[in-house]
């Protein structure tokens, strides 16, 4: 379960950082930003049960 979160918060943390290295406008990686740390939250909640 533990391995599974930290894995998880890792590629949040991935994919964060690869939204920044993106040529695009500030809006859009804003945008990718919130939706990415969504579904990273509801994935840790799940490791965590509580859905």
């Amino acid at each position: 379960m533990l391995v599974g979160a930290l894995i998880t918060f890792l590629v949040v943390i991935l994919i964060l950082y690869l939204i920044n290295l993106l040529p695009i406008d500030g809006r859009a990686k804003q945008i990718c930003r919130v939706v990415v740390i969504i579904l990273g939250v509801i994935s840790l909640l799940k490791y965590i049960a509580v859905f």
